[in-house]
C-alpha cells in the first residue's frame, strides 16, 4: 500500500492549471504548425500564422494562450493500491484555487447556475475519478472554456441510424457551430453507452493526442473520413474560409443498449489544453 499526501495532490494540480493554460501539447502544435505551412487560403493562412504566434508569445511570458481560462475539468486515474492521506476532493479544488491564483487565470466559474455569483476562484474543479490497478495517481487537467463548450451536442440516435446517423450528427454540429468555437476546432467524440455516459466518452477522448488513431481500425478509419470531410467544409480559421476547420478528433465508443445509440461530440477549439503528471 503506497501512501500519497493531500499536499501533493494539491501541488500537482496547482502546476498543472498554469501549464495547461500557458503551453499547448505536442501533438495540437505539430499539428497548427502543419496547417499553417499547408494552408493555400491566403487569409486563412494568416489567420493560423496569428495564432501560432500567439501560442508563442504565451510561452515565452508564461502568459494564457486564451483568455477563457475556461472550468478545471481534472481527471485523475488512482491506483487501487494507494492510500491518500487527507481529502482527495478538497486537495484536488484547493490545487486549482491556488493555480488561478498564483497564475493569474481567469476565475469564471459561477457557484449556481441560475443565480450566477462567481466564485471568485475557478472552484470548484470537475473531477473525474478512475480505479485503475497498482500503486499509480495520474492527474490530467484539462481547462475547458465555453464558447467551444457552448456548441457541444448530445444526440440519442435510433440503432437504424447506424454510422451514417452519426456522420451526420457530427458534421452537423460542426456546421451549426461554424465561427463560434473560434477554429480550428479538435473533436472528442463518444458513441454508445448511455445517456452520461456518452458525454464522459466524448470529453474523455479530448484526452488522447490527435496524432495517435484509434485502436480499433474501423474508428480509426471513420476518424479519417471524418476529419477529411470537416475541412472540406470551408469553414476555416475563425470561420474566414480554407481547409483548416479541424486539426483532429478522437473517438471512443463503449457497449450500449440493443434499442439505443447514444453519440455526443465535445467541441474544442484549437487551444484545446492539457497537461498530465504522475504522482
Amino acid at each position: 500500500m503506497r501512501t500519497i499526501t493531500a499536499a501533493a495532490i494539491t501541488d500537482t494540480v496547482a502546476r498543472l492549471c498554469i501549464q495547461a493554460n500557458t503551453r499547448l501539447p505536442d501533438d495540437i502544435v505539430a499539428a497548427l504548425d502543419r496547417r499553417r505551412k499547408e494552408e493555400p487560403w491566403p487569409l486563412a493562412k494568416e489567420t493560423l500564422g496569428l495564432l501560432w504566434d500567439n501560442m508563442e508569445l504565451a510561452e515565452q511570458k508564461d502568459l494564457p494562450i486564451c483568455q477563457d481560462t475556461g472550468m478545471a475539468c481534472v481527471f485523475v486515474e488512482l491506483g487501487q493500491d494507494v492510500h491518500i492521506e487527507g481529502d482527495f476532493e478538497q486537495a484536488v479544488h484547493e490545487g486549482v484555487r491556488r493555480g488561478y491564483g498564483e497564475g493569474y487565470l481567469r476565475k469564471s466559474i459561477v457557484g449556481d447556475p441560475l443565480r450566477r455569483v462567481n466564485t471568485g476562484d475557478n472552484t470548484p474543479a470537475a473531477i473525474t475519478l478512475r480505479l485503475v490497478p497498482g500503486e499509480g495517481c495520474t492527474i490530467t487537467v484539462a481547462p475547458k472554456g465555453f464558447g467551444s463548450e457552448n456548441m457541444s451536442r448530445l444526440g440519442m440516435l435510433k440503432p437504424a441510424d447506424g454510422v451514417e446517423g452519426v456522420k451526420k450528427f457530427v458534421l452537423d454540429t460542426v456546421r451549426q457551430a461554424g465561427p463560434n468555437p473560434c477554429p480550428p476546432i479538435v473533436l472528442g467524440i463518444g458513441v454508445g453507452g448511455s445517456f452520461d455516459k456518452v458525454a464522459y466518452l466524448a470529453k474523455h477522448a479530448l484526452l488522447r493526442p490527435i496524432d495517435r488513431p484509434n485502436a480499433d481500425p474501423y474508428y480509426a478509419q471513420l476518424e479519417g473520413e471524418l476529419l477529411e470531410e470537416i475541412n472540406a467544409m470551408g469553414i476555416g480559421p475563425q470561420g474566414f474560409g480554407g481547409q483548416t476547420t479541424c486539426l483532429g478528433l478522437s473517438i471512443e465508443a463503449a457497449p450500449t443498449h440493443v434499442a439505443g445509440l447514444p453519440v455526443a461530440v465535445n467541441v474544442s477549439c484549437h487551444v484545446t489544453r492539457r497537461a498530465t503528471a504522475q504522482l
